[in-house]
């Protein structure tokens, strides 16, 4: 009998820093599908033999990859006798962090940026009990707001730069190796945006020692520090999870890179928005903008001859679930076509 899923420590336990008394602080996160997607590998390299696959993270408890790493850093904040955790976010780490420390019986606080943050996000962070604090300014101010008063205050910091998260992400990797038969995939290709992904998923591979993939990072044309190689003072993309100038893990994310002879590279919103419809019309799966950034890195990188998908497996993240910025969607969506009650006026437009 297969032993049930009961989240990703409790699996992955002997690869995780944590030990047997520990108290586990889980809403059964991980375990996400790794979903082959053969009509877009065909339309982004045509008879090239490219297995490409989706590793859709929208599919964990709160709707994002961001519930790997809260476990982690959750149980290790209360087992550390923490009252109270802090973040700041663009959106999926505060609904994450929200949802796992009302899991705990904890206080969570959580800053996010004015008017910068999907509705989805927002709602959820506030449905699980949150005090949401709305911050005249971006992303990076909110997070140098929380880094300094935890120095102050006995509170508990859960954002990426906390390494505990990182323990919690890199599951994701050794998931994607299971998933494959025991082997890592050729490329792996994710957005990034504060860089606690791509750190963790290259800590992963290393650690779990299935095979090292190249990395592929996809960063929004208007927030692309990495690839600028300078702060973004104001970022400003339709990707509100990448919106970030200044990442945390900016550092690290180069080691991956490096290491793993990767590339980052910048695409436009509207490559972005292009790879977002691509997925939901081709595949079947509905997700947030900055999910789509993983696959239109891909998609440039091959169109350019800079990557050769021949005969290559390529994993992209799909790292948050389209109902995390529902806006998004009916803006861009046709208008639902109106008909009068009566069954040949569907007939004729069903002719037409």
């Amino acid at each position: 009998m297969t032993r049930p899923w009961t989240g990703v420590i409790h699996h992955y336990h002997n690869y995780l820093p944590f030990s047997e008394e520990t108290k586990i602080v889980t809403l059964n996160e991980g375990n996400t599908p790794l979903i082959e997607a053969p009509r877009l590998a065909n339309l982004i390299a045509p008879d090239a033999g490219l297995r490409l696959f989706l590793k859709y993270e929208g599919l964990n408890p709160t709707g994002s990859f961001k519930d790997r790493g809260m476990t982690a850093a959750i149980t290790q904040a209360v087992a550390e006798g923490a009252q109270t955790v802090i973040c700041a976010s663009t959106g999926n780490t505060a609904a994450s962090a929200a949802a796992y420390a009302a899991r705990a019986g904890i206080r969570c606080l959580v800053l996010v940026p004015e008017g910068k943050i999907a509705l989805g996000k927002l709602a959820a962070s506030l449905a699980y009990g949150a005090e949401v604090i709305s911050v005249d300014g971006s992303f990076d101010d909110a997070l140098e707001m929380v880094r300094a008063i935890v120095e102050r205050q006995p509170i508990e910091l859960v954002n990426s730069i906390n390494p505990w998260r990182l323990e919690g992400q890199k599951t994701g990797a050794f998931e994607i190796c299971d998933q494959l038969g025991g082997r890592a995939p050729d490329w792996h290709c994710l957005p990034v945006g504060n860089a606690g992904n791509i750190t963790s998923y290259w800590m992963g591979y290393k650690q779990y020692e299935k095979g090292l993939p190249r990395i592929l990072g996809g960063q929004a044309a208007g927030s692309a520090p990495i690839v600028l190689g300078r702060v973004v003072e104001k970022p400003e993309t339709i990707a509100t999870a990448i919106r970030i100038g200044n990442p945390a893990r900016w550092r690290q994310a180069l080691e991956a890179l490096d290491e793993s002879d990767g590339q980052i590279t910048a695409v436009t919103d509207e490559d972005i928005l292009a790879s977002w419809q691509l997925l939901a019309k081709s595949e079947g799966i509905f997700v947030e903008p900055a999910s789509a950034t993983g696959v239109a890195a891909l998609k440039q990188q091959i169109a350019a001859g800079e990557l050769d998908p021949t005969n290559k497996t390529a994993v992209c993240v799909l790292t948050g679930h389209g109902l995390k910025d529902p806006d998004t969607a009916v803006k861009l969506a046709a208008p639902p076509v109106t008909l009068p009650a009566e069954l040949s006026a569907l007939e004729s437009y069903l002719a037409s």
